[in-house]
């Protein structure tokens, strides 16, 4: 092995035993309080994704590496300007697990572990206004493992464009959380459901959105009250004034014929 792969071989450990090391002190009774946290977090199965290799700063993704492509890939363009990781760093470590993994496989019974079902909630990024595009957000929540299929649907009808998709983001308890994007132009006529498939599930579960009938204000409720109320006292007014008239018409001594 070469001293620069030893060296990060090394590193790689350290950083994986301190991870650890910060996940389990989470679990005490709040012992450590940090004013921001740099989280590492990497895995491998035998399920796709294979794997995953990904870095968080205060619970927000930093970057990741894509396996497939074995690049580095920032999650904001200020990130990769500001810092820098070479991929293959990420590459070696996964391979190192997937030796580790297999390893653990032909020595085990092969008993899968438990499956932790999701939960899910669907929510809109910003106030929904009608005709102004819009996201809703699937978060999709304390799972294990990290295998799902997520579906968009409108209508009962699948959506394939405008959807997106967060990384498996890992948690303290070793359970992983999930979201899915759909950009939409909110209607009062269109349902929409985030349609969640996982180990932990007998079925789909199905999460509803719609838009909630609008309600006016107290305010406008208000001014229409006191406006309905103007135009009837109006209304009796004139139709008093009117019935006057006409009874003072119907007595009027020029009206009346010869005696």
């Amino acid at each position: 092995m070469r001293p620069e792969d030893r060296m990060f071989h090394i590193r790689a450990v350290i950083l994986r035993a301190l991870s650890l090391a910060f996940l389990l002190s989470l679990r005490g009774a709040g012992a450590i309080k940090a004013d921001h946290v740099s989280t590492y977090a990497a895995f491998v199965q035998t399920h796709r994704p294979t794997g995953e290799f990904m870095f968080e700063f205060d619970e927000d993704e930093q970057f990741y590496v894509d396996l497939d492509k074995k690049e580095t890939v920032w999650h904001l363009e200020e990130f990769g300007r500001a810092f820098s990781f070479e991929a293959q760093g990420g590459l070696a470590n996964i391979a190192i697990l997937n030796n580790n993994l297999n390893t653990l496989i032909q020595c085990s019974n092969h008993t899968q572990a438990a499956n932790d079902p999701p939960e899910v909630t669907v929510f809109p990024k910003e106030p929904v206004e009608l005709g102004q595009p819009n996201t809703l957000i699937c978060h999709i929540d304390r799972f294990f493992p990290p295998v799902l299929n997520v579906t968009w649907l409108c209508n009962g009808e699948p959506v394939t464009e405008g959807v997106a998709e967060s990384l498996f983001l890992p948690r303290t308890d070793y359970s992983f959380h999930k979201f899915h994007y759909l950009t939409f132009v909110p209607s009062a006529e269109d349902v929409y459901d985030c349609r969640v498939e996982h180990w932990g599930l007998d079925q789909p579960l199905l999460k509803h959105w719609a838009q909630e009938p609008i309600q006016m204000p107290e305010t406008t409720e208000t001014v229409l009250c006191a406006l309905g109320l103007v135009l009837g006292l109006v209304g009796i007014i004139v139709g008093t004034v009117l019935i006057i008239k006409s009874l003072r018409s119907g007595h009027d001594p020029r009206a009346q014929g010869p005696l």
